[in-house]
């Protein structure tokens, strides 16, 4: 198999077109757009990062197919995530592209432009997962940090809740699936039986849920409602924004549901054996598909890890299955 992140234009249905474009970052080398041909211009699935490499990039896979940057009409943005956004607010500024994004996204939006946010708002989440340390660290990398506001536009179309979207002759259920961020979308084209999955639904990794600036009482429950709704949809092709296109979101749907629930009999065990923070549980659980220690983990996912081990255990408690206590400004979790 060809190594997904290759550059091109990839015809995955009739006028449908995958382009990878790359990004900035060791972890996640790309993201995939998808651009569909209609006839009055195109409509793209997500726009990639705003960085020149991925600009030019996708100027130069357009011109593949005979287009041109001016020619996007539209974008339907699968979430506000800075590698499926940002590039698509700054062509929208350019040529007047029609940029819509689910409304649960909002507050994300709305921090981003407030100009008294004086504190990263993970620090704080940090500290209630009782990794003060982490905290610190992370406060030092993102002090220096100021949005260029010129790459977080609002959208001209707030998405809300299911409902269905014209593009061209084509009519795409646009389906609200809460859990990676609190606004995110699919699209699913289901007489050509295509998933435009975005991060909820990816063929090898699985999205990162409770790190969000503006954070949902219960991600990891919004999620797996989520994921429960796809299922319960079509067995359409996936379309993901980062891997390869394979033939069946519901058979990777049900792995994610099961690598979820693995990872919920993990934090039981080590909460039934030593009550600590989610901080501690996430120390004792394996990471990345090769089972690395948490210690070898970098800042951002040493960060990711404890927000995500954070939601594994809330849902514990939400289920009644753990309590919680605040003790020192952390949440101790205890087998109830």
């Amino acid at each position: 198999m060809n190594d997904w992140t290759e550059p091109g234009t990839f015809e995955v249905a009739p006028g449908v077109h995958r382009i990878p474009l790359p990004l900035p970052m060791d972890g996640l080398r790309a993201v995939n757009v998808y651009a569909i041909e209609t006839d009055e211009g195109l409509t793209l699935i997500d726009g990639g990062w705003a960085i020149e490499e991925a600009r030019t990039l996708l100027e130069t896979s357009l011109a593949s197919i005979e287009k041109k940057v001016s020619d996007i009409t539209s974008f339907l943005v699968t979430h506000v995530h800075r590698d499926h956004y940002t590039q698509a607010a700054v062509i929208s500024r350019e040529f007047g592209s029609h940029v819509s994004l689910g409304i649960g996204d909002k507050p994300t939006l709305d921090l981003i432009h407030d100009p008294h946010t004086a504190e990263d708002p993970h620090i704080p989440m940090l500290r209630l997962a009782g990794a003060a340390q982490l905290a610190r660290e992370w406060g030092d990398y993102t002090k220096d940090a100021t949005p260029d506001l010129s790459l977080w536009d609002y959208p001209d179309t707030w998405l809300e809740g299911d409902h269905q979207v014209a593009v061209g002759e084509r009519t795409i259920d646009a389906v609200s699936t809460p859990g990676h961020t609190q606004g995110h979308f699919v699209f699913a084209d289901l007489a050509d039986q295509l998933l435009f999955a975005g991060d909820h639904v990816l063929p090898t990794i699985t999205p990162s849920i409770g790190f969000e600036p503006v954070l949902a009482d219960q991600p990891l429950i919004d999620f797996l409602d989520s994921l429960a709704k796809v299922r319960a949809m079509p067995d359409l092709r996936l379309l993901p924004a980062h891997g390869a296109v394979t033939e069946s979101s519901h058979a990777r749907v049900d792995e994610l549901i099961a690598f979820h629930d693995q990872r919920l009999d993990l934090c039981r065990a080590v909460i039934a054996k030593n009550p600590g923070t989610s901080h501690d549980v996430a120390n004792q659980l394996p990471w990345t598909k090769r089972g690395r220690a948490f210690a070898e983990l970098d800042l951002f996912n040493s960060a990711l890890a404890t927000l995500e081990t954070r939601a594994h255990v809330e849902l514990l408690v939400a289920r009644g299955e753990m309590t919680r206590t605040l003790v020192d400004g952390a949440w101790i979790y205890a087998t109830a």
